[in-house]
């Protein structure tokens, strides 16, 4: 656990002095517009659990709509995001994912066909750190649903991790490395009917 965390922490100090040189702070407008052209992207995944816990992976993005976390073993958790619907996959659970509207979890937010973060209401909060710049943004129809709070940096805009706030308060940040924008994705890789059968649930 000890060199999990250290790794952690290596891969954050990696990205800050990556950025250092060449650090400004973004514009609502200039996140929006990358985001907007972020059609499709895959990469890797470190995840801090609300329990303090580390899980890592790989994640496919396919905007509008689509995400897919595939947990590296020993855990065979999975979530995908397709159909208007986030599941959960429990490898202990033999009855089906649970399951939730996409609508109603964060996530939304950055998977929406049209990111406009300059929407009123939607950011409740813009800093800068001098290396990244951090945007808090929410539904702004439902802020009950918690929030999401986006770390970008710049020359080239980037983004690098985001936390997720659900409705109950529990916190989960997710620190993408490796990703790379313009992948092929194959749509199968968001059904969730097909993992079901794969799953045979």
């Amino acid at each position: 656990m000890t060199k999990r965390i250290l790794y952690v922490f290596v891969a954050i100090a990696l990205a800050v002095y990556a950025g250092a040189a060449s650090a400004q702070q973004l514009s609502l407008n200039q996140i929006s517009t990358y985001l907007n052209g972020l059609q499709t992207a895959q990469g890797g995944f470190t995840q801090i659990n609300a329990d303090g816990t580390l899980s890592t992976g790989q994640i496919y993005i396919k905007r509008p709509g689509r995400i897919r976390f595939e947990y590296n073993a020993p855990d065979d958790t999975m979530v995908l995001a397709g159909g208007g619907q986030l599941a959960v996959f429990d490898p202990r659970s033999n009855t089906g994912p649970e399951r939730y509207p996409l609508r109603s979890t964060p996530l939304s937010i950055i998977l929406r066909e049209n990111v406009n973060l300059g929407a009123e209401n939607m950011v409740t909060n813009v800093s800068f750190d001098g290396t990244s710049t951090t945007v808090t943004a929410q539904d702004p129809e439902n802020p009950q649903y918690g929030n999401i709070q986006l770390v970008f940096t710049a020359n080239p805009i980037e983004l690098r991790q985001w936390i997720v706030t659900d409705d109950l308060g529990t916190q989960t940040t997710v620190i993408l490395n490796d990703l790379v924008a313009g992948a092929a994705i194959r749509d199968v890789l968001f059904n969730i009917q097909a993992e079901m059968r794969r799953r045979g649930n």
